[in-house]
C-alpha cells in the first residue's frame, strides 16, 4: 500500500508507542497519554466543540506521520482568536465552521504540530491537511502555536501569524533564585522580594509535588481551585477530576504541582507540566485572598522549581504584561491559517499582514521595559 493520509477520530486508533515515536517526547502535549486522556475523560467531545479528526499519513501500515487535531464547531480554548473572521463569513452568508483545528486542546503552549522524523514528512502533512479539508468541504485549517523549526513545512497556501506571549529564560546561567535577583534592577528585585515576604509573613507554606508524590486530597484541592476560577471568570470548565487523576497516573513525573497551605488547610493551587527544558504553566486557583500569593504560587515557585531541577524555561500561559515585571520576557508565537474561500483567503492574509506589523512594534515596544539590568 503506498504512502496514504487519514483522519483518526480517536487517539486510540493507533498505538501509542507507534504516536510517540513521532516526537522526541521533550513536550508533554502531544503525548499519546496527554491527548488521549483528554479524550478518554471526555474534556474534549462535540457538546464543547471538540470533535477528534487527527491526520495520520501511513507508509503501509506503518505510521509515519501525524498532526493532532480537531474538527471545531465553534472557536473556544484555541487562544488564536478568529470570531472576527468567522463574523465576516456570516455577513456573507457562509458557514466558517466546521473548520479544522491542528493544536493541543485548551493549551497556548508552543510546541510540534507536524509530528514527523524529517521535513520531507511535515510537508507532507502540511499538504494532506489542506487536501483533506476540501475534500471535507470544511471552510479552513488552521495550525496554532507551531514550533518555529515547522514553518518550512507549510507552503504559500498556508497565511502566517504572530502573537506575544511573555516566558521565563535562565538566561544568565543562574544557579538560584537570588542570582536570578540580582540580574534585575533595583526596582523590580525590590518589588518581588516584598511580594514573596507577604506571602510568608501570612504564614503560608508551599509545597511541590510530582503526580506521583501527590496525595488524592491534593488533586481533588488542585480540581477544585481549577473550577473555582473558571466560574469566577464565567468560563465553562472542560477538563474533568479524572484527567487530573489520569495525568497523575500516567504522566506522573510530568505532572507538577505547587500548593499553598495555611493553618492546616491547602488554600491555592497552580497545575503544570514538565517538558525535556521547560516548565508550563496551566491552572491556578485559590479560596484565601492572601497578597502576592498569586504572583508566589504561579510565577516564582514556578521560577524555583527551573533553578532547582535545571530547566531552562517556565512558559506560564498567555497573555499578561504584568509578568513583564517579575522576569518573564516577551516571546514571539506562530500559527498558520488555510482559508478555502479564494476572497476571505486573501482579506485574511492582508489583515494578518497588518496585525504582524503591530505585533511587531508591541514587541519591539516591551522589549524596552526589560526588568533586567543593561549587560
Amino acid at each position: 500500500m503506498p504512502v496514504h493520509a487519514r483522519i483518526l477520530g480517536a487517539l486510540t486508533d493507533v498505538p501509542a508507542a507507534a504516536w510517540d515515536a513521532l516526537h522526541d517526547g521533550r513536550n508533554p502535549f502531544v503525548s499519546h497519554a496527554f491527548l488521549a486522556g483528554l479524550e478518554e475523560q471526555q474534556c474534549v467531545r462535540a457538546s464543547l466543540g471538540w470533535t477528534p479528526a487527527h491526520l495520520a499519513v501511513f507508509d503501509g501500515d506503518a505510521l509515519v506521520g501525524a498532526a493532532p487535531g480537531y474538527r471545531k464547531r465553534n472557536s473556544h480554548g484555541e487562544f488564536v482568536f478568529d470570531h472576527a473572521w468567522a463574523h465576516a463569513y456570516a455577513q456573507h452568508g457562509l458557514s466558517y465552521f466546521p473548520k479544522w483545528l491542528g493544536a493541543v486542546p485548551y493549551s497556548p503552549v508552543t510546541g510540534p504540530r507536524l509530528l514527523a522524523r524529517d521535513d520531507a514528512t511535515r510537508a507532507l502533512l502540511a499538504a494532506a491537511i489542506i487536501a483533506i479539508a476540501r475534500e471535507a468541504g470544511w471552510s479552513s485549517a488552521h495550525v496554532n502555536f507551531h514550533r518555529a523549526d515547522e514553518a518550512a513545512a507549510f507552503d504559500e497556501a498556508w497565511i502566517p501569524r504572530v502573537d506575544v506571549q511573555y516566558h521565563w529564560e535562565n538566561r544568565g546561567g543562574w544557579a538560584d533564585f537570588d542570582a536570578f535577583l540580582a540580574a534585575m534592577d533595583h526596582k523590580h528585585r525590590k518589588n518581588i522580594r516584598q511580594e514573596r515576604a507577604k506571602v510568608a509573613r501570612a504564614g503560608v507554606r508551599m509545597r511541590v509535588v510530582h503526580g506521583d508524590e501527590t496525595s488524592d486530597d491534593d488533586l481533588v484541592a488542585m480540581f477544585g481551585f481549577y473550577l473555582q476560577t473558571f466560574s469566577e471568570y464565567g468560563n465553562t470548565p472542560a477538563l474533568t477530576l479524572e484527567f487530573i487523576r489520569h495525568l497523575a497516573r500516567t504522566m506522573p513525573r510530568a505532572l507538577v504541582l505547587v500548593l499553598a497551605e495555611l493553618e492546616g488547610e491547602t488554600i491555592a493551587g497552580a497545575l503544570c507540566l514538565r517538558g525535556g527544558d521547560t516548565l508550563y504553566g496551566r491552572y491556578w486557583g485559590s479560596t484565601r485572598l492572601v497578597p502576592g500569593l498569586h504572583f508566589e504560587t504561579c510565577y516564582y515557585q514556578g521560577i524555583d522549581y527551573c533553578l532547582r531541577e535545571g530547566l531552562r524555561r517556565f512558559e506560564p500561559g498567555a497573555q499578561g504584561e504584568h509578568k513583564l515585571a517579575r522576569g518573564f520576557l516577551p516571546t514571539l508565537v506562530h500559527s498558520r491559517h488555510w482559508i478555502g474561500e479564494a476572497d476571505f483567503a486573501e482579506a485574511i492574509r492582508n489583515w494578518c499582514a497588518d496585525e504582524s506589523v503591530s505585533v511587531q512594534h508591541y514587541f519591539d515596544a516591551l522589549q524596552a521595559h526589560s526588568p533586567f539590568r543593561a549587560p
